[in-house]
């Protein structure tokens, strides 16, 4: 596999295709694997570019992680764009993938050509958010904590099953097909180091929000927690330069739930705005 080496990690990555340049980012307990149902739609129209982000599988995940945060992600992304050679890119992201792609479009502008954002979890737009906090908290209480408590006593599969479970639907990691459930199992180390960061929960405000002007395809799925649905409505409140579409009957999994569906709209985004920024 071809590799980007930053100063302190490699970030390991797949390419296909021929065109402008689409970069795939993934979630949590995810790696560039997880977009496999989009790299060859995605490929017949552009250089389409699924990597690993820091401490993910296939990349080292030793020592002291707790320097993870959106801001860190973000920062290693805008490298990565530049060490390909690229001014800048379409940025396509899900779960902690479009936390991380929303920081980029806040600290690199010029590196972001369009964003996909599907359901990023922007815990601090909810703090003021009278229906969003107490969902949040309860999450944060009933599924974090405890999934990193069970991390922490070095029950890897228990842990990432109460995560997946609480975030999905309860049974939802016994669902997934085995090779989906080894990818999830092997990213195991890198969410025992999200757990434990004292920055996982990067501070993003409304009005840094306001301040994104680059076109912006915001995507919530019909049966996602509501949490999820109401980060996605304040985005929509406050990015100047958005669409919004919510993708029937999928979860917060979406490119995996429909990817049909999924990879319509993303592409039809895309190309609406692809001649604009080019």
């Amino acid at each position: 596999m071809p590799t980007i080496q930053l100063n302190d990690t490699p970030l390991e990555y797949v390419e296909k295709g021929r065109g402008e340049p689409v970069i795939l980012v993934h979630g949590t307990l995810g790696d560039y694997r997880s977009w496999e149902l989009q790299l060859d739609p995605f490929a017949e129209k552009y250089r389409t570019i699924s990597y690993s982000r820091r401490y993910h599988h296939p990349n080292p995940c030793e020592g002291d992680e707790s320097d993870y945060s959106a801001a860190l992600h973000a920062d290693d992304l805008a490298t990565f764009i530049e060490e390909l050679g690229l001014d800048s890119a379409h940025i396509v992201g899900n779960s902690y993938g479009a936390y991380t792609a929303l920081f980029l479009a806040a600290r690199h502008p010029e590196r972001v050509r369009t964003l996909v954002l599907g359901e990023p979890p922007v815990f601090p737009l909810l703090e003021q958010h009278s229906e969003g906090r107490p969902l949040r908290d309860n999450f944060l209480e009933e599924v974090w904590k405890p999934a990193g408590e069970i991390l922490e006593r070095g029950k890897m599969e228990k842990g990432v099953k109460k995560f997946v479970d609480g975030v999905v639907e309860e049974g939802a990691f016994e669902e997934f097909p085995p090779p989906v459930q080894q990818l999830i199992l092997d990213n195991a180390c890198e969410f025992k180091a999200e757990t434990s960061s004292p920055d996982f929960w990067t501070t993003f405000t409304h009005e840094e929000a306001e301040q994104i002007t680059t076109p912006t395809l915001l995507l919530t799925g019909e049966q996602s927690l509501r949490m999820f649905q109401l980060i996605v409505y304040e985005l929509k409140r406050c990015l100047p330069n958005n669409e919004y579409v919510t993708i029937p009957e999928s979860t917060h999994e979406m490119p995996a739930d429909d990817p049909q569906r999924y990879n319509e709209v993303v592409l039809a985004f895309l190309e609406k705005h692809a001649e604009a920024v080019a």
